[in-house]
């Protein structure tokens, strides 16, 4: 087991041993802090877009469910004639960057969360660590109305005028404790600068959110067979928090499965889906992205990969809220809305 490993599964149990990290957390939170006031206060550079921009983040590290609400939002922003692009760091993405994603783009260059959301989307989308450069790449293809930064929440070198922060209410805040003691990127007081969004079953904010999954589909292109939730599965994922998809499967009526578990973001090689049966793997659409890559350049690979795709579903409020923060930006939104 990996040195991060270790931490992520110290975090999820909140082990106390995760106590002598805090001199760590102490040296974190100071450069943090440090390197806040350097941008508000003007001695490090800033980037305001022409256009608005819409941060969509968390203060936590791994999984909160961003990207399926981002996703969601997207869809609904261009049902309101609302021309949107995202931009991200593309994480796991080699490059070179800035790096335009379209349909064809892969996932070990522009990362696989930035190739999920275009390939569900179709949005104008660009990836790189400096999120400036991103912009200023879409608005030379588009005319666009706003950018959504996907994650990015605690990029202080970009100006904003909305921020979205995803809390996992079935994760929580853990021990509340900074990196690395803990799994927060910042302290828990920040909710209270931003718009939050509950990721919750049971929620106690009115703006909440929830995901539904629909039917699995076979990533396998050349195999026709039927699901059987019945079957025994190798659930393979590599995602910030994997016991969110395993109740997922659990919701769905799959309880045969083995775990195996890969970090985020984790690079597939082929024997990573090698096992001594022939049972079935079962995974995410973030994880299938990649997993795709390999079924192509492996066509000998025969074993049925059935992918869980998930809809995030945003309450009321949550869209009565988007249009008054859409209209306070000088966007302009259908008649009777």
């Amino acid at each position: 087991m990996s040195v991060a490993q270790m931490i992520q599964d110290a975090w999820n149990s909140q082990a106390k041993w995760l106590i002598v990290l805090r001199p760590l957390s102490w040296l974190y939170r100071g450069g943090f802090v440090l390197n806040k006031k350097l941008y508000q206060s003007g001695l490090k550079p800033t980037y305001t877009a022409p256009i608005p921009v819409m941060v969509i983040g968390n203060i936590t590290v791994g999984g909160s469910g961003k990207t399926p609400l981002l996703i969601r939002l997207v869809s609904y922003l261009n049902s309101l004639n609302i021309q949107v692009g995202v931009i991200s760091r593309g994480y796991g993405g080699k490059g070179p960057f800035p790096a335009y994603v379209d349909l064809e783009s892969r996932a070990d260059v522009v990362g696989d969360e930035p190739t999920l959301i275009v390939q569900s989307t179709g949005v104008p989308m660009a990836v790189g660590p400096n999120r400036q450069q991103s912009i200023e790449l879409l608005l030379s293809k588009h005319k666009l109305d706003l950018i959504i930064c996907d994650d990015g929440l605690q990029h202080w070198a970009l100006q904003r005028q909305l921020e979205w922060i995803v809390l996992d209410n079935n994760r929580g805040l853990g021990n509340e404790k900074l990196l690395p003691e803990g799994y927060l990127r910042e302290p828990k007081k920040r909710l209270a600068s931003g718009t939050v969004i509950e990721h919750a079953s049971h929620p106690t904010l009115a703006m909440n959110m929830h995901l539904e999954s629909a039917p699995p589909y076979l990533l396998n292109k050349d195999v026709v067979t039927e699901f059987d939730a019945n079957n025994v599965f190798y659930a393979v994922v590599g995602i910030g928090f994997p016991q969110r998809f395993y109740n997922t499967l659990e919701s769905m009526g799959i309880h045969q499965f083995q775990c195996h578990e890969f970090p985020d973001h984790y690079e597939y090689e082929l024997d990573d889906l090698q096992f001594e049966d022939s049972n079935p793997i079962i995974t995410t659409e973030k994880d299938a992205v990649k997993l795709l890559a390999l079924l192509k350049n492996n066509p000998d690979f025969k074993r049925e990969i059935w992918v869980v795709p998930v809809d995030a579903v945003l309450s009321p409020a949550c869209y009565e809220t988007l249009h008054q923060q859409l209209k306070q930006l000088g966007l302009k939104l259908p008649e009777g809305i």
